[in-house]
């Protein structure tokens, strides 16, 4: 980020030595008085006119700007000032500092002096069908879409992105200076025109040219620059140019960073040169674990030149290290099963799909696409696919086969409530809003009690609605529930029982008729207390919060627990999603399936993501593909 003007000053730092380098000089004991006055009233003199040299030189570049004869990049200039023995350099700049944070790619455009700046502005749609659940793709988007659409429209207004327009045809050295020289004050002038190439999808003709201009004038090419003109060429798959830059960089360098081996194996892997890429891997391996995207491009490289055994040997491999693979990698092993029909290939996609479901991976809609066809592709099974979507019963409509419940199975459940007790409720994050002694009193109470059916986050559910009063709010909800006959917890606050134009003394009294009561300090965290009601009180018993407890979720140890946690909560959880006092009182559904990849032999169930619909990580995709075996 650019610094702020900044006018000439001097601390106690820079002033001592000068005053003692003052004090230092010879001079005459009956004029030491008169000379040290004008040697300071010099010094002053001196500070007034840097202060006014910067304010009339802004004054002078705003009247400049005015007049369309401002650049646009700031220019930094440098002012010496001599003092005695001391220089001192102070720098201002020409433009308005630019928070990086704030920028928007292509908001703005300058195309160089004379031709003016044109602006653009996109807003974002987020409109999409009403969810549901809480959990359904889309349902967090719009909650929040109206006010992030608002937030985002702000942004773009309010920042700004100068770019440059690269030429459509190639330029000479002494053209690429003379547009160089329009944009003076633009530093990495080559990188950033690249990168604009890049994004223009430029001829590579116009980026060679660009580079034999920097080599005319330095008589070399920057990493930098070499890295950016080889994104182009991969970006554009021009084979023999990858090749050139390849061939460039090992010579010249032992090893390269991690963009530059990525690029390479990226490029390289599409090409006849293929297994230079797998040999590239190997040298990355010394130094660090590859990335998802490089084991991706060396899987891609032997499935398109038919390696069966060694692309299946580099995806075990990747998952060995806890890689997850992107969905690009996934979809180019069905699209070779599509047209490579080998037993090996056959059992690796089957493991693929078991990958899916163990590791709740929800595939897009060109990875659906691609499964679908590789069934339909397999000879003499006569496998059919149809896009669908579920019923709350959880009965598919084009097979009507029954999906997997999402309750959890006893052994599961059991694993699922030692871990809560464990990370959550007796890990340290717990006892920094609660105590030992107040967990312990808790834990005894409900072991005392009969097991609940509904556990209720009292606090929560009271704020629902922040117009209407908190204590009638959770009297209403308590009451609708009641009419079910169930056993409730409700879990408060101490400050709760004390009478406020809030909390009703009558309200509380009538709640404490309808269901238990458990009132924490006005500083604990009631999340943990929760969870452990619930899970104590067996796999019948729900809970009512509009918390998506996240942050519990994260404490868990490991991922298999946290599928579970994520499985249990979309099954146990009951939102109140609507509340209008005296009218309306309204639970979202829970489901009664799980959404995962799932089979029974001859059917096959996979939700897959939308493409219009942004899911958020704690929500589950709405839409199914069904395949059957006819």
């Amino acid at each position: 980020m650019l610094s702020q003007p900044t006018f000439l000053s001097f601390d106690k730092s820079f002033s001592t030595p000068l005053l003692h380098k003052l004090h230092s000089w010879a001079v005459p004991s009956g004029i030491y008085p008169f000379s040290i006055g004008v040697i300071f009233i010099l010094f002053y003199f001196i500070c007034i006119m840097v202060f006014f040299h910067q304010t009339s030189s802004l004054g002078l570049l705003k009247s400049l700007k005015n007049s369309h004869m401002f650049y646009p990049m700031p220019k930094l200039q440098q002012m010496p000032s001599v003092l005695g023995c001391f220089i001192f350099t102070t720098s201002y700049q020409c433009a308005k500092p630019v928070d990086p944070k704030r920028i928007h790619p292509g908001n703005t455009t300058f195309k160089g002096q004379g031709e003016g700046i044109r602006e653009t502005r996109v807003g974002k749609d987020y409109s999409s069908p009403r969810p549901f659940n809480l959990f359904a793709a889309g349902a967090s988007k719009r909650r929040s879409g109206p006010r992030e659409a608002i937030e985002d429209s702000e942004r773009s207004i309010l920042s700004r992105r100068i770019t440059l327009h690269p030429p459509e045809k190639p330029l000479s050295a002494g053209e690429w200076e003379e547009l160089k020289g329009q944009f003076e004050g633009l530093r990495k002038f080559e990188v950033l025109m690249l990168e604009q190439m890049i994004v223009c999808n430029s001829p590579i003709d116009v980026a060679k040219s660009l580079l034999a201009a920097v080599a005319n004038r330095e008589g070399d090419i920057q990493y930098n620059i070499l890295l950016k003109y080889l994104c182009l060429c991969v970006s554009q798959g021009s084979t023999e140019e990858i090749y050139d830059v390849h061939d460039i960089l090992k010579a010249r360098f032992k090893t390269l960073e991690t963009s530059g081996y990525g690029l390479l194996i990226r490029g390289l892997s599409g090409t006849p040169r293929w297994r230079e890429a797998l040999s590239l891997l190997e040298e990355l391996k010394k130094v660090m674990t590859p990335s998802k995207s490089n084991y991706g491009d060396c899987i891609r490289g032997a499935l398109l030149n038919r390696e069966i055994n060694l692309a299946c040997k580099l995806f075990h491999e990747m998952l060995a290290k806890d890689l997850v693979p992107n969905l690009d990698t996934l979809q180019i092993f069905f699209d070779t099963g599509k047209s490579v029909k080998d037993d090996i290939l056959k059992i690796e996609l089957m493991h693929i799909l078991s990958y899916l479901k163990d590791n709740q991976v929800y595939p897009g809609e060109a990875l659906m696409q691609s499964i679908k066809q590789w069934f339909e592709s397999i000879p003499g099974e006569n496998w059919k696919g149809s896009l669908t979507t579920i019923k709350h019963s959880g009965q598919c409509p084009s097979c009507n086969q029954s999906l997997e419940s999402i309750n959890l199975s006893p052994e599961e459940y059991s694993t699922l409530k030692e871990r809560i007790i464990k990370d959550v409720i007796q890990g340290t994050d717990t006892f920094r809003k609660t105590t030992p002694q107040e967990l312990e009193e808790f834990q005894t109470f409900v072991n005392q009690c009969p097991p609940f059916d509904i556990v209720i986050d009292g606090l929560n559910v009271s704020r629902v609605n922040n117009k209407a009063n908190p204590s009638q709010t959770l009297l209403n909800v308590v009451s609708y529930l009641a009419q079910q006959n169930p056993r409730m917890l409700i879990l408060g606050r101490k400050h709760m029982l004390k009478h406020s134009s809030q909390w009703h003394r009558n309200n509380m009294a009538a709640l404490q008729k309808k269901a238990y009561f458990f009132f924490t300090e006005n500083v604990s965290e009631d999340d943990p207390f929760l969870l452990y009601a619930t899970l104590h009180s067996g796999s019948h018993c729900r809970f009512v919060t509009r918390d998506l407890l996240r942050d519990h979720k994260a404490c868990l140890s490991d991922s298999l627990t946290r599928r579970l946690f994520f499985k249990w909560q979309r099954g146990h959880q009951m939102v109140l999603s609507d509340y209008i006092p005296g009218k309306r009182i309204k639970f979202e559904s829970v489901l009664n399936y799980d959404t995962i990849v799932q089979t029974t032999g001859n059917t096959w169930h996979i939700p897959y993501d939308d493409n219009v619909l942004e899911r958020s990580s704690y929500e589950v995709p709405t839409k199914w593909l069904c395949l059957q075996q006819k």
